[in-house]
């Protein structure tokens, strides 16, 4: 629609025209004059766009832009997008952005972004595909966004056909293009190709640095994130921030070096991010996985509005310690203070109830979810209930519960096999055959499997069977992963595998200490638990010289010759703890008057004065 106002201007609804042929008669002052009327508009509303922080304010701007014939100015449209952006009404930028004659690539990024961060990184490649279609050619902020919607999405392919255009458009130098690929490879669990990018780096920044050394932090790699973390500090290019320290710190944690951890959380003390929320979670996630739940509550308590994140770290480190009551307390002060628990938050308060025995608390906590919390169960939550059913000899409603769940095929082996290792416990070998051949069917944990249900058949005298299963596993090449433990003594890591001394050079001093302390144990009547288990419950040898011989009593044998007395010997096991091994902590841990604080993959054991903070409910 057009409509004629005067001699030099046509209205149409898209914005203000001049008649070019008109133009050309005007006088060099009228046309200044034209220019300025633009400028200060333009100028003008470029200044609004600064102050639009709702949608009531961002409305009269638009309308503005329209009247003053400024909605087809390209940079003008792009600073509106950007306001509606910031709003996170992407639906009114993306009308916007349609309505635009020549969107630039600035447009064009500029709503990809918006889709990204908004959680829709689909949309963001969608529009990129459109984007090819035009003559408009992508920049460095169009790859570094589409490379983080592939990292969101951790899709590998199409964030290798992204790399490729990289390269292509010759944008392979670029500081922010490289580490948003070092992330989207982290993302993508292919270290390798992430390290190749930042070893060809010719400048780095502390961007780039904390995307490698959270890559390695989030890939099982923590000796290699604290390794590079060592190297950035040594050559003092700049000082890390808290994204850097928050990967540090979390490396620290997945492989349970408290001494390091301590190291690092000096430095954030030093550098004044301690009252960063991202970071202080990061430590008290730390120091609860190295066993140190009292420095965990310790930073907790100092930050001054926790949010969901670091009261489900508390709950899941005080859950995995064996207190129950502790979590559940800190459960119900998070609710009172109006913080809506997640999914992972359940996870860690069953687990405290299953650990602590209390299962009629953890039955109404689950049944509640959905009702009072808005939180859906999944297999994970399931799979507690499970666990918690099972610990308790409840394997008749642990396996209906089992059959009635549909989960994918990593979840099914998780649940199945938690039923199959309470089976075993409980003697039920019925239950024991079926769950185990659920995990084997799967293709996850499959010698696991086949360990516990030889345990099962031999705890009940069915050693035919048990024998049976194990030619099974050496004919068909499965074998069970070797029980290790390690030990970190002055910034030093020390690791030990059951039955093998060969590499130590305390051997002899190893061997005769645990000689003393067998017999100092049977002087109080302690006898090995090894009746009926061909593979020792977690790992492979099966007589009480051997038992003698499970990793982590050498790790404790090497900490008692190497640490003094009254410091307390923390080791990291990654398989779960065998009943003869806890047994004879808690004796050692009487008869040297010491504290030792054991790792396994299920959760801490705290040995002291001859007891153990899981109360033997394990």
């Amino acid at each position: 629609m057009m409509y004629f106002v005067c001699d030099v201007f046509f209205v149409f609804k898209g914005g203000i025209y001049m008649k070019p042929n008109l133009v050309k008669s005007l006088s060099r002052h009228h046309k200044l004059t034209l220019f300025s009327f633009h400028s200060n508009t333009n100028a003008h509303n470029i200044g609004k766009f600064q102050t639009i922080n709702d949608l009531p304010s961002a409305t009269p701007t638009h309308s503005n832009i329209v009247k003053s014939g400024l909605s087809n100015d390209t940079f003008t449209t792009n600073n509106l997008i950007t306001s509606y952006l910031k709003l996170l009404k992407i639906d009114h930028a993306h009308k916007l952005f349609d309505e635009m004659y020549h969107p630039n690539v600035v447009s064009w990024s500029l709503l990809m972004a918006g889709y990204v961060r908004l959680g829709q990184p689909n949309m963001a490649l969608c529009l990129f595909h459109q984007m090819q279609g035009t003559l408009v050619m992508p920049n460095e902020f169009t790859f570094s966004t589409l490379i983080n919607a592939c990292s969101i999405l951790a899709n590998l392919e199409i964030g290798r056909r992204i790399h490729a255009l990289v390269e292509v458009f010759g944008y392979r130098s670029d500081l922010v293009v490289c580490s948003s690929l070092i992330d989207m490879y982290g993302k993508c669990n292919c270290v390798d190709e992430a390290r190749m990018i930042f070893d060809f780096m010719w400048v780095r920044n502390v961007v780039s640095w904390t995307s490698m050394i959270t890559t390695y932090s989030q890939n099982g790699q923590g000796h290699l994130a604290l390794q590079l973390f060592r190297e950035f500090n040594h050559i003092r290019m700049n000082k890390p921030n808290h994204f850097m320290l928050c990967s540090a710190v979390t490396a620290c944690a997945s492989l349970g070096r408290l001494g390091s951890g301590k190291i690092t959380h000096g430095v954030v003390i030093r550098l004044g991010h301690d009252a960063s929320d991202v970071v202080a979670s990061a430590l008290v996630d730390m120091y609860s996985k190295c066993g140190c739940v009292s420095y965990s509550d310790k930073i907790f308590r100092r930050i001054a509005n926790p949010s969901v994140v670091p009261y489900t770290s508390m709950i899941v480190g005080a859950a995995k310690y064996g207190l129950g009551t502790l979590s559940l307390r800190l459960f119900q002060e998070m609710v009172d203070r109006r913080i809506k628990p997640n999914g992972i938050t359940f996870v860690g308060v069953l687990h405290a109830c299953s650990h602590s025995g209390l299962i009629d608390k953890g039955l109404e906590l689950f049944n509640s979810m959905n009702e009072k919390y808005g939180v859906m169960p999944d297999a994970r939550h399931y799979t507690c209930i499970v666990d918690m059913l099972g610990r308790v000899g409840r394997i008749d409603e642990a396996y209906q519960l089992a059959k009635s769940v549909q989960v994918g095929s990593e979840d099914d082996a998780l649940l199945w096999g938690t039923l199959l290792s309470a089976s075993r416990l409980h003697g039920r070998v019925d239950i024991a055959i079926e769950a185990s051949n659920r995990v084997i069917k799967s293709n996850q944990q499959v010698a696991a499997a086949y360990v516990t249900l030889s345990n099962t058949y031999a705890l009940a005298g069915d050693w035919e069977n048990a024998h049976n299963l194990r030619s099974e596993m050496k004919r068909t090449g499965v074998y069970k992963e070797p029980g290790s433990s390690w030990i970190e003594i002055k910034d030093s890591t020390y690791l030990f595998h059951a039955g093998d001394l060969s590499k130590c050079s305390q051997k002899r001093e190893i061997l005769s200490l645990l000689r003393e302390l067998e017999g100092r144990m049977k002087e109080r009547g302690h006898v090995g638990v090894t009746s009926g288990l061909v593979f020792v419950d977690v790992e492979e040898e099966a007589k009480e010289e051997i038992v003698s011989l499970h990793s982590e009593k050498l790790a404790l044998a090497f900490g008692l010759l190497n640490t003094p007395k009254g410091i307390t010997i923390r080791i990291m096991k990654n398989l779960r703890m065998c009943r003869d091994c806890h047994e004879a902590f808690k004796l050692i841990s009487d008869v040297v008057e010491r504290e030792f604080v054991v790792r396994d993959v299920n959760r801490f054991h705290h040995f002291k004065n001859g007891s153990c903070t899981c109360g033997d409910f394990w």
